[in-house]
């Protein structure tokens, strides 16, 4: 099952889309004039250091032969001068693109960081963490290199390129022709070998994110692993993914490979023949000073055309990173404000379910017409056996998901005409599985409401009985946790979080197993101190312990996503029914 669901391939476009570089320059835009001004000193700099073979022939054929000692000092000046000038030139312009290859980082991973977290819960439900953590990372590292010093090196060497050029013809149109002779070869080769490189680096792609995302589990799972003594097993799955990264990684570098070779012997061929025209019309229009000087241009003209090539290669490779990156980013916000949307203002918490269905793939209806009102400060209990889509109920609520048909209104209003945020400010969630954040207690207590004041913590701990446990650590509040409170029970991580929800003060309260991980003794204790803070306060608690739920102004039996029963404890009881039967087992 774990082979399947980590080495699956996933289907692969077989062309790379040219709309995705557009798309990148919505990074580079803010640092235009960052890059304006390091593109500057790139083309001074190369314009600067172009000078020396044509200095280099003037040396040779005028200097030299007239013995002009004072010509020869002052070439040898400008030559010296213009190095230690080139030097600056490109120490600034590399210190200007790191702090903007930086800066575009620190932009990408925002954009991605906030889509994130604008994505529904099926988003995350659907793939393993791992596959969106490399995107997340290094994906955006490959981007942002070409982002910043890959398309200023660009611009760079094509203006190299084009005065190269214009020295060269002005020197001898007839060489520099000669010279330009394998450039179709070249650009025939790369043109071939584009579709094959897109394949190959988007292969590599799905391998790396198909191994981060195994390594990602496996240590969440560690505990499970070594319980089940699976080491083993999981050890041949790492191995196998491992090789398979392995092999499309070095399939994808030989095809990059090919790139260089051709270059250089398509280069060296490009030499060759101009030393062989050079020396046949040597004496008929060609000096030893033009071989010279043309030499000198050949191989800074070959250089830019190297340069180009691998931004070229970067191009292709980063390609199937950002196709990865968009998909993200493309991914559809269920879960958005309309536009106009109004925020909810203070509410008393009547809460109202006008006919609700709902289902998380159509044609397969999860809950069917649920339809209740809840007034001001009851507590509603929802029970019902697994499966039965209690907590669809309350997701709705908390507005995780919207609903297919009617309406959930919150004193009145009509939830999805109000924004999330100020929705979810005033509904507290206290999960099943509680989390906790690295860090100190103290800052998990306060997640929720970064304003509240120490002793406000504290009250909300002593509230949930977590003041004495926590006190009895060494550094108390100041005790620091590490990914989701390891070292802590799951019972102590729960109170901290009942905790963190109390502290935020919601007007609605829901309650999702939340007692489930604490014992009996402590579940006793927590019960009074939760009996005066739930008054005045409308409450909904899925639970299975009758101590939690008897004592409810309303229960909710649940079945296949209706209500299939509602009352008070001794309503129910009295109708022996599936409560009752529930509460007989």
């Amino acid at each position: 099952m774990a082979r399947n669901k980590f080495d699956a391939d996933e289907e692969i476009e077989q062309k790379f889309n040219p709309h995705i570089v557009m798309r990148l320059f919505k990074w580079i835009k803010p640092f235009g004039g960052w890059m304006a001004l390091s593109c500057f000193l790139m083309l001074l700099s190369s314009a600067i250091s172009l000078t020396a073979p044509y200095l280099t022939r003037m040396a040779i054929d005028q200097a030299i032969p007239a013995k002009d000692i004072k010509m020869l000092v002052i070439i040898s000046v400008i030559l010296l001068v213009s190095t230690f000038i080139v030097r600056i030139l490109l120490a600034q312009k590399l210190k200007i693109m790191t702090r903007v290859a930086q800066k575009i980082i620190v932009n990408i991973r925002r954009d991605v960081f906030t889509k994130l977290q604008a994505l529904p819960f099926t988003y995350f439900d659907s793939r393993p963490h791992g596959k969106i953590l490399i995107r997340v990372v290094n994906y955006v590292n490959s981007l942002s290199d070409l982002l910043s010093n890959g398309i200023i090196q660009l611009i760079s060497d094509l203006f190299t390129l084009i005065v190269i050029i214009i020295f060269m013809l002005v020197i001898d149109p007839r060489l520099t022709l000669v010279c330009m002779a394998v450039l179709p070869i070249l650009f025939i080769i790369l043109f071939s070998m584009k579709k094959k490189q897109h394949e190959a680096w988007k292969q590599e792609s799905y391998k790396r994110s198909n191994l981060t995302a195994y390594l990602s589990e496996s240590l969440n799972g560690m505990k499970v692993t070594q319980s089940f003594a699976r080491e083993e097993v999981n050890q041949g799955i790492f191995n196998e993914l491992c090789q398979k990264c392995k092999k499309v990684w070095i399939r994808a570098v030989n095809i990059n490979n090919i790139i260089w070779p051709c270059i250089d012997i398509l280069s060296t061929c490009g030499v060759v023949l101009v030393y062989v025209a050079g020396i046949k019309w040597l004496g008929a229009g060609v000096t030893i000073g033009t071989l010279v000087a043309f030499a000198g241009y050949i191989w800074r003209f070959w250089q830019p055309i190297q340069n180009i090539g691998n931004f070229y290669n970067s191009m292709v490779t980063t390609g199937a990173y950002v196709e990865r990156i968009f998909e993200l980013l493309d991914e559809r916000e269920d879960i958005t404000d309309k536009p106009g949307a109004k925020d909810l203002p203070p509410i008393r918490g009547h809460v109202q379910f006008d006919h609700v269905n709902f289902s998380y793939e159509p044609g397969n209806p999860i809950l069917k017409d649920v339809d209740f009102t809840i007034t001001p400060g009851m507590s509603v209990a929802i029970v019902g056996p697994t499966g039965a889509e209690k907590t669809t109920i309350v997701n709705l609520l908390s507005r995780f998901y919207n609903p297919d048909d009617g309406k959930i209104l919150i004193d009145g209003l009509d939830m999805q005409e109000l924004t999330i945020k100020s929705i979810r400010r005033q509904v507290g969630v206290m999960l099943q599985d509680s989390f906790l954040f690295s860090g100190t207690i103290m800052e998990n207590i306060r997640y929720g409401r970064l304003d509240a004041t120490d002793e406000e913590c504290m009250a909300a701990a002593k509230t949930v009985q977590a003041h004495e446990f926590i006190t009895a650590f060494p550094d108390g509040y100041n005790t620091m946790l590490t990914a989701n409170g390891g070292g802590l029970s799951q019972g102590q991580k729960q109170l901290i979080s009942f905790a963190r929800v109390l502290l935020s003060n919601p007007r609605i309260l829901i309650l999702d197993e939340a007692t489930s991980s604490v014992d009996t003794h402590t579940e006793k204790a927590l019960q009074q101190g939760l009996s005066e803070l739930l008054k005045g306060r409308t409450s909904f608690i899925i639970a299975h312990r009758l101590s939690t739920i008897r004592n409810s102004d309303v229960i909710f039996y649940v079945d296949h996503g209706e209500i299939a029963e509602r009352g008070n404890h001794s309503e129910l009881m009295e109708k022996n029914g599936l409560y009752a039967d529930m509460v007989s087992r």
